[in-house]
């Protein structure tokens, strides 16, 4: 299978500094475009997909600052890593704040490039295989409910978002730490942003960290900076992420894989709020609002030994679970309206809503993916819709065929103390299962088993036979 390179967009209008960039990357084995200033280099972003961009600070036309700001305007995860020359650092520091991934000082180190990008580029991949983005309602889209939705950017108005948006009033303005847990996909990330803006630190920065991309020797000097010299490589000082949170919001997601040898350093930060850099002897003070995300258990971690008991009870002063989405059946149609507007700009297309038979299998399905999922199908559904509204067959075929997802054991009906073997449990299960599956595509097909043996992908004959073994009827007057 062809492997697609990642593809890194490199800014900035000294070409020699341009060339020995792209070089040095193209040698480790990405794909590389370059432009010569901010302005061109926003028209490439519009026109290719760029996994990465490198941009100096200072440049001509479009400065870099200003470059980072409408770069994440059209695409909020794309990582940006900022050129700085070493009489310009706080500048990169404030570029940090205002949202850029790292940065880099010339001379550059080319060891020191190198894990800056592979650090960027895994942070951005497990950015698209987990996290969320937040389902905001755009500007003029009535798709928020009369009652309990809404609230903090959450489209929702089920139980469980309601008594979500109650907590999150009482805990957002205080300096409390919060712990949010869920499912992958459940929106983590958007709610330590809600608990952010609803803050009194909302002006200050908010700065996030996924400590899963960071390499197990670099934790340290990623959150709390290094010295000049503290290991190879570090040609300058540098702040870490406690450092650059200073005054605001510091988001840790996925912190259960720190390991457990710097959870004390971490521990102390967050009850004393000092620390010191790596390689450094000055104690540094800040005030941070610490918000942590996981989707492990921590207390299973607990008691394996791969995390802290003192730690975890130091995170979990309020905790929050989000609910996978197959627990928030009265938002799905709420969600999918809203994915279907958002994909109708997107594609250019006029996509009004979905009809009755793909409701009632989106509504079934038990979305192992959640919010993400959900959204990626939304999108899917609408690229192949030929009519106003999404169908059945609009829907990807294997969601078509997983029926409801229980795989708890009440979903199969078996007699205690029942004389059978496993082989005789299992074909009764079996049977159970096939029944049900036959059943709903009947439903959905109004009995026409021709169309139920198409949507089944099985024979007519074969599904004739079936339905007489399980004891189905068929319905001639409907058959056509």
């Amino acid at each position: 299978m062809l492997e697609v390179r990642k593809q890194i967009l490199v800014v900035d209008d000294e070409p020699n500094l341009r060339r020995v960039l792209s070089a040095q990357l193209a040698r480790d084995g990405y794909e590389v475009l370059a432009a010569e200033d901010g302005e061109q280099g926003l028209a490439m972003l519009a026109d290719h997909h760029i996994d990465l961009v490198i941009t100096d600070l200072k440049m001509p036309k479009v400065d870099g600052m200003e470059l980072l700001r409408r770069a994440l305007e059209l695409e909020p995860e794309l990582p940006i890593v900022m050129i700085t020359a070493h009489g310009t650092v706080d500048n990169a520091v404030e570029a940090l704040k205002t949202g850029a991934f790292d940065y880099i000082t010339k001379p550059f180190d080319q060891s020191e490039v190198r894990t800056i990008v592979a650090k960027a580029l895994r942070t951005r991949d497990l950015s698209q295989a987990h996290a969320t983005r937040a389902p905001l309602v755009p500007p003029g889209a009535d798709v928020t409910p009369p009652s309990g939705g809404g609230r903090y950017g959450i489209i929702g108005r089920s139980s469980a978002i309601r008594d979500l948006c109650d907590v999150l009033d009482k805990v957002a303005d205080a300096p409390t730490t919060v712990l949010i847990t869920g499912e992958s996909g459940t929106g983590k990330e958007l709610v330590a942003r809600a608990l952010f803006e609803a803050s009194s630190r909302r002006d200050k920065p908010f700065i996030k960290v996924n400590c899963a991309a960071i390499p197990r020797d670099l934790v340290e000097s990623e959150l709390f900076g290094y010295e000049r010299g503290a290991f190879t490589g570090a040609v300058g000082s540098k702040p870490g992420r406690f450092e650059l949170a200073s005054g605001g919001t510091l988001f840790q997601d996925e912190i259960g894989t720190i390991p457990v040898e710097m959870q004390v350093k971490l521990l102390r930060a967050l009850q004393e709020g000092e620390f010191e850099r790596v390689g450094g002897v000055k104690t540094l003070s800040v005030d941070v609002r610490l918000i942590a995300a996981t989707n492990a258990d921590l207390k299973r971690q607990i008691a394996d030994g791969t995390f802290r008991d003192d730690l975890f009870y130091r995170l979990n002063v309020v905790p929050i679970n989000l609910p996978p989405l197959r627990e928030r059946k009265d938002d799905i149609l709420l969600l999918c309206q809203h994915f279907i507007e958002k994909s109708n700009l997107r594609l250019k297309k006029q996509v009004r809503g979905v009809d009755s038979s793909a409701e009632q299998l989106l509504l079934d399905y038990a979305w192992p993916g959640n919010i993400r999922e959900l959204e990626n199908v939304i999108e899917r559904a609408v690229l192949f819709c030929d009519g106003d509204r999404i169908g059945l067959g609009d829907l990807p075929v294997e969601m078509q065929h997983a029926g409801p997802r229980d795989e708890s054991p009440s979903s199969v009906d078996i007699e205690p103390g029942s004389s059978d073997g496993l082989k005789e449990q299992v074909k009764a299960a079996t049977a159970q299962i096939e029944r049900a599956l036959i059943s709903k595509a009947l439903e959905q097909t109004g009995g026409n088993v021709t169309h139920t043996a198409r949507l089944l992908k099985i024979s007519r004959k074969g599904l004739q036979l079936k339905m007489k073994e399980l004891g189905l009827r068929e319905r001639d007057d409907r058959d056509g």
